[in-house]
């Protein structure tokens, strides 16, 4: 009997790969890098499955050119960059994969709040750059976290998580999400508010984990911005078009707010030119927050595991569009 195919937009997910071939013919793209446009175009012509990362763009025009496909799985939570609604349409299930990463991604939204709080990173340069002559630490004044006033804009599995971890800072935790969670509020001692005007007004350090979507695109803009207290500080881990990243770069030189520590910007990379980048009070990784090695692999095989099951007609371990089980 002939194998299905699958295409992998990577070549560094070893474990996954083996998982994969146990049962299909796997193609790879062996270079570190989105494939180019054409070459996505004959795998969805020709291929069962797809297992792309997330800054692999699968819209419609791809998707109707769709005979073989069955399924997009993607190496991510976030999906923004697949047309769902045009996978639906084609009967082309999408996976992706939610959980595992949750607490690599609440740890590092933890390591940005203590570098840009504490000036970690600017004390770094400062020793390497040579001038750290004396010791002096008026420099390098910086400021507390514990018993602060931390805010969380969507409270889903990440946002839970660096809640919890919040408690050990003796923080008070006020946050704003599409659903109120009271279980959480009683476990954790949250504050609900009901609108972000008011999450923006009361913390000391925001941390944004909502997804992007057409609702949260830019959701926080200059009139955000200006909500905030001066001495706050902005920390983003969801993606980078939450935030208007020229309103951010203005507020931040005309000391509207405090700091901001990114994982995420807009565009990705961010160019080595960008005003953002000279920022002394701004800290900027390179969308890391779920590279923990244990995670990177435990996300691949989830995104394998779910190939499995979408092609074995078995229950995916996470289906985003079940829906299109009636188009196949």
């Amino acid at each position: 009997m002939t194998r299905k195919k699958v295409f992998m937009t990577r070549n560094y997910h070893p474990d996954a790969t083996e998982l994969l071939k146990e049962h299909y013919d796997v193609d790879i793209w062996q270079e570190n890098n989105t494939p180019p446009y054409d070459i996505l175009r004959e795998k969805v012509e020709n291929c069962s499955a797809i297992f792309i990362e997330s800054y692999d763009k699968i819209d419609s025009e791809l998707l109707s050119s769709s005979k073989e496909l069955e399924i997009i799985s993607t190496r991510a939570v976030g999906t923004d960059n697949i047309d769902i609604a045009a996978a639906t349409a084609q009967g082309v299930l999408v996976a992706n994969t939610p959980g595992v990463l949750e607490n690599a991604c609440a740890d590092f939204t933890w390591a940005l709040m203590l570098d840009i709080a504490r000036r970690i990173s600017f004390s770094d340069r400062s020793v390497r750059d040579g001038k750290w002559t004396k010791l002096d630490q008026l420099p390098y004044l910086s400021t507390d976290i514990h018993g602060k006033t931390l805010g969380i804009v969507g409270l889903g599995g990440i946002g839970y998580r660096v809640a919890k971890r919040a408690t050990g800072f003796d923080m008070r935790i006020i946050y704003h999400s599409r659903t109120r969670k009271r279980e959480i509020e009683t476990e954790l001692g949250l504050e609900w508010a009901e609108n972000l005007e008011l999450v923006l007004k009361s913390s000391d350090y925001l941390s944004l984990h909502m997804p992007l979507t057409p609702e949260t695109e830019h959701m926080i803009g200059e009139y955000e911005l200006n909500k905030m207290k001066k001495e706050a500080f902005l920390i983003n881990t969801s993606r980078g078009r939450t935030v208007d990243q020229h309103a951010l770069t203005k507020a931040l030189i005309e000391k509207k707010i405090a700091g901001a520590a990114l994982d995420v910007t807009d565009p990705e990379p961010i160019p080595k030119n960008d005003l953002l980048t000279t920022l002394p009070n701004v800290v900027i990784t390179p969308h890391i927050a779920s590279a923990s090695t244990e995670n990177f692999a435990n996300m691949a095989k989830m995104a394998a595991q779910n190939i499995i099951a979408a092609l074995s007609n078995t229950p995916m371990p996470s289906c985003l569009n079940p829906d299109a089980y009636q188009y196949r």
